[in-house]
């Protein structure tokens, strides 16, 4: 039986028959990161797990025990499966999936038919439906930070000054207002306080399309079951929990430079240091799900993805250099003759 993108059960795909996914009521829980990078979550945080590593992309990915072969759903690459034993962090919790196939397929067909200068196979193969369904691995992580800046503000401030320019062949003597701004040493202290800052924990995604695939509605999140991955792939993380939080560091940045200039206010900030200090901070280990189509065209590999929960398609797509060419040729005798039309116009 898999389970049925939407609801709470597990379908047999044969007969329809289904049955319920019993439910687990769980608040969501935080691990303590500085626990966790000393080693000192305790073995029950972590599992040996098997899972299938592609020869070709390097990504690995949970097959069904009962499966011999199969294709890479990131880069589309057929393998043979040797299983092979990894002992990781669990995943605590999970998003399920809410589109099915025949949506993220009807999805994936709009998108395409909406892209100019595709090649005629990127439509062939979308029409194809090689779709897979795959939770992705991603760390959340909630932090509150205390920054310490220096800085300085600049205070904009106007003056009439007087200039010189020539008119009728002598020198004119003028005045004009100008702005000028003033700037004055800034120092101060920051708070932000940081809740489920998503970092994609997977190297087999194309971080662009990846990073665009939110919003992601965390606040559904469930307790993690076996269930929910049945007739899905799951893919382990390969971005470990250390390089996660400095990718974490990065998007609070971000966030806390904007916080500090508008602590030294002014018309203009300028932050010459910054310190921050990350305190009570914590993560968790979450599956969120896509949908997924891989093929490759030339001598590249482009992937299509959808959120499967609220249907954004994201995708790398080849362009058709042909019709490129032939759309700009066509431009151009449109043009001729456009330009023919006019100077006979004007010539009568």
């Amino acid at each position: 039986m898999a389970y049925a993108p939407g609801t709470s059960s597990l379908r047999c795909p044969s007969c329809g028959t289904e049955r319920a996914i019993p439910e687990a009521h769980a608040s969501v829980e935080e691990l303590d990161l500085e626990a966790a990078l000393a080693g000192r979550l305790g073995d029950d945080a972590t599992a040996e797990a098997l899972v299938v590593k592609c020869a070709s992309c390097g990504a690995e990915s949970t097959l069904a025990s009962n499966v011999e072969a199969g294709r890479c759903p990131f880069c589309g690459t057929p393998f043979v499966a040797t299983a092979l034993s990894k002992r990781a962090l669990k995943p605590h919790w999970l998003l399920p999936f809410k589109l099915g196939l025949e949506e993220a397929r009807r999805r994936f067909r709009d998108w395409v038919a909406g892209l100019w200068f595709a090649p005629n196979r990127l439509r062939d193969d979308a029409r194809a439906g090689a779709i897979d369904g795959v939770y992705i691995p991603h760390w959340t992580f909630d932090s509150e930070a205390t920054s310490h800046y220096t800085g300085l503000r600049g205070d904009d401030y106007q003056e009439t000054e007087r200039y010189t320019e020539m008119e009728s062949g002598r020198p004119v003597t003028r005045t004009r207002t100008v702005t000028r701004t003033r700037w004055s040493a800034a120092t101060g202290t920051v708070f932000n306080r940081f809740d489920d800052v998503l970092v994609v924990a997977s190297r087999s995604l194309p971080p662009a399309q990846a990073d665009a695939l939110p919003p992601w509605d965390l606040s559904a999140l469930v307790p993690y079951r076996d269930e929910f991955l049945s007739g899905f792939r799951s893919e382990s993380y390969r971005v470990a929990l250390p390089e996660g939080f400095e990718k974490a560091k990065t998007i609070m940045d971000a966030e806390i430079r904007a916080t500090v200039c508008r602590d030294i206010g002014g018309d203009h900030q300028k932050i010459e240091a910054l310190q921050t200090r990350h305190d009570k901070t914590t993560f968790k280990h979450v599956l969120l799900p896509i949908w997924i189509s891989s093929y490759r065209y030339g001598d590249r590999t482009y992937r299509f993805l959808v959120n499967a929960r609220t249907g954004e398609v994201q995708g790398e797509r080849p362009w058709s250099w042909i019709k490129i060419a032939l759309a700009a040729i066509a431009a151009l005798i449109v043009i001729a003759v456009v330009v023919a039309v006019l100077s006979a116009a004007h010539a009568h």
